[in-house]
């Protein structure tokens, strides 16, 4: 077990996989949501620029969260 005030192995290990599953679902839907629309392939290629744009803003807000948490612990 972690400590008071300070996170277990588990509960990083589960953030960093988040950011994986989160950058691929929303380049995915993105894709999706692109072709639904079904005008190929302006639309799609959209959606999925749309999608990895996503994908990345999620990534970059994760990192710098876990900055401000590694500067905060010091």
């Amino acid at each position: 077990m972690a400590p008071p005030g300070k996170k277990s192995p588990w509960t990083a290990l589960a953030e960093l996989s988040s950011i994986g599953v989160a950058m691929v679902l929303a380049t995915v839907i993105g894709f999706a949501g692109g072709y639904w629309l079904g005008t190929e392939p302006w639309l799609l290629l959209i959606g999925l620029g749309f999608g990895i744009a996503a994908g990345f803003v999620m990534l970059f807000r994760s990192v710098s969260k876990a900055g401000r948490e590694i500067d905060d612990s010091k």
